[in-house]
């Protein structure tokens, strides 16, 4: 319970810290958007850049953890996409409740929840967990955004006009650029590491300082408690129960790397989530919501899952 509380509460407290600076007027209304633009273009590109020049070839060949983890997360993005649409959203807007329902918080909670479960060797299937969510997961959400976007074109117009967004949008473009100088085993200069690291440490507050602004912006707004209920049992239980079917009964890998593929899945949801949401103004209040209440939840969900992982 301590090693989650240790990693929850600080998150919940900048989400915190958010909703008092709106409540009390130190930022004007203007200033979510601004900070978001800033984590959407400056500090997440890096911290994803920065994660994926770490990842090594031996790391990408664990296959049976990279299924394990994987499909669970491209089941619960179609449950939550479907339910979305059932609810009567459009593509876009059911692709954002897809990617709230299985977007972990891997970089911020992920990696020290491993290093203080499993010690030193929990670190690789975190960093292996980053790769999958920074360069599969967040790309192919955003992907599916922009042809929402760009609908009524020729399917050949389309193509390339999503093409060229992804090209210049940096949250695509670092982390296949990463990912691209860790599988070839280059370093990073050590003034450019430090940089993009320093940089990319803004983005998790930045992101959660903006949950909490929203939310004080939007004190009087109609909350969604169905679709935030239903993105929560989605992330939180069917994400992490599947991924323990794969990892334990499915497919082969050491037991340390099967618990980590549970421990992970089961994580909140990440702040890069909203970022997307309010980059794109789309379901801002149902995403904010629910990041803030699954990390809430987490405290006991995570808890039990530990005891029940020995």
């Amino acid at each position: 319970m301590e090693a989650i509380l240790n990693a929850a509460a600080p998150l919940f407290a900048l989400i915190l810290t958010g909703y008092l600076c709106g409540r009390f007027g130190l930022f004007a209304r203007e200033a979510t958007a601004s900070i978001n633009r800033f984590a959407a273009y400056l500090a997440l590109p890096a911290l994803l850049f920065v994660a994926m020049t770490r990842i090594t070839p031996a790391q990408i060949g664990q296959f049976g953890f990279i299924a394990a983890y994987f499909i669970p997360i491209a089941a619960i993005y179609l449950a939550g996409y479907a339910l979305s649409r059932r609810r009567g959203h459009g593509l876009a807007a059911a692709n954002m409740d897809g990617l709230s329902a299985s977007y972990g918080n891997v970089g911020f909670m992920g990696v020290p929840l491993c290093l203080l479960v499993f010690g030193e060797d929990g670190l690789q299937p975190a960093v292996v967990a980053t790769l999958v969510t920074g360069c599969v997961q967040f790309l192919f959400a955003i992907a599916m955004i922009e042809i929402d976007r760009k609908r009524g074109a020729s399917a050949l117009r389309t193509a390339g006009g999503v093409a060229a967004t992804l090209l210049v949008n940096p949250l695509c473009v670092a982390p296949l650029a990463g990912l691209a100088i860790g599988v070839a085993g280059v370093p990073l200069p050590v003034p450019v590491e430090r940089f993009a690291s320093l940089l990319g440490g803004a983005a998790t507050p930045c992101a959660l300082i903006c949950v909490g602004l929203f939310f004080a912006d939007q004190a009087g707004a109609k909350p969604e408690p169905g679709a935030v209920g239903a993105t929560l049992a989605l992330k939180l239980f069917a994400q992490p129960a599947l991924a323990a079917l794969l990892a334990f009964y499915v497919f082969d890998m050491p037991s340390l790397w099967a618990q980590a593929a549970v421990l992970l899945s089961a994580l909140p949801i990440g702040a890069g989530a909203f970022t997307v949401a309010q980059l794109y103004g789309l379901r801002t209040a149902a995403t904010s919501g629910a990041i803030m209440l699954s990390h809430v939840a987490s405290v006991a969900t995570l808890s039990l899952l530990l005891v029940w992982l020995g």
